[in-house]
């Protein structure tokens, strides 16, 4: 196999509609896997199907909410009856939320700590039983840096990615005998569509957009592409020596002290 090549291999990515999800699975698909796309975002991973069957890869779409946990084990019922198996998973799909500690309501923690947080746990709780099967597998979970250094106003979302690297390393520890490896991403701001929402719905989107490019030392937003790379990159045996790691793809944010 040449260096990082995922041939013959199955690949599960949530969250695949568009943004980081969508630029993973066109890197994993552009390496060889064949991957099942889960979003609620029909639309949109219907459209990221068709780019990738148009480029010559194999994929196939399902609308799946990660917060409902019989809607995530269909996901991977129906992906390894359609491949056969399932080598790698990357639990992506998120929500960003802003409010403090104080302010924000009960209703509104519990749906970000379960889309961000136990959405993880319910991927990795029916996929792992699959890799074993297949003799190992390689999962990759989107944390944020948010969970390693504090922003004002992110309350809940800073403590579920905070969790989904705590859960990482639980995970690769309980699942290294079986030959899985699991790690976490933890992103800077990338310019994705959640981020653009963002964006517009401030009073002056320029200035908001120069102070946060003035937070990475790089001077720059990351694009979803630079992510999906990594992602690659962490499924594939060119990094199979990593586990239970949480690898910053932030352009020296958490760095750079401002």
């Amino acid at each position: 196999m040449t260096w990082g090549s995922l041939e013959g291999r199955v690949a599960i990515v949530t969250g695949a509609a568009r943004g980081i999800g969508k630029a993973a699975a066109l890197a994993l698909v552009e390496a060889g896997a064949k991957v099942a796309l889960g979003d609620i975002l029909d639309e949109a991973g219907y459209e990221t199907v068709g780019e990738i069957a148009a480029a010559g890869g194999e994929a196939f779409y399902q609308h799946v909410d990660v917060g409902v946990t019989v809607e995530v084990e269909k996901l991977v019922a129906v992906t390894v009856e359609r491949y056969g198996r399932l080598d790698i998973l990357v639990n992506n799909a998120g929500i960003a939320f802003q409010d403090t500690v104080v302010d924000i309501s009960e209703e509104d923690w519990d749906r970000v700590l379960n889309i961000n947080l136990t959405s993880v746990w319910r991927g990795m709780k029916f996929a792992i039983p699959h890799m074993i099967r297949a003799g190992g597998g390689a999962i990759v979970n989107l944390a944020s840096v948010q969970g390693l250094m504090g922003f004002p106003g992110w309350s809940a979302y800073a403590a579920s990615k905070g969790g989904v690297d705590a859960l990482t390393r639980q995970a690769a520890v309980e699942y290294a005998p079986h030959n899985i490896r699991i790690n976490s991403i933890a992103p800077g701001t990338i310019m994705t569509p959640m981020n653009e929402r963002i964006f517009e719905e401030t009073e002056d989107p320029e200035a908001l957009i120069d102070n946060w490019n003035s937070l990475h030392a790089l001077g720059r937003f990351g694009q979803p592409e630079e992510v999906g790379s990594l992602i690659r990159f962490l499924v594939s045996d060119a990094s199979s020596f990593i586990t239970g790691d949480t690898i910053r793809v932030d352009g020296g944010l958490l760095i750079n002290g401002r």
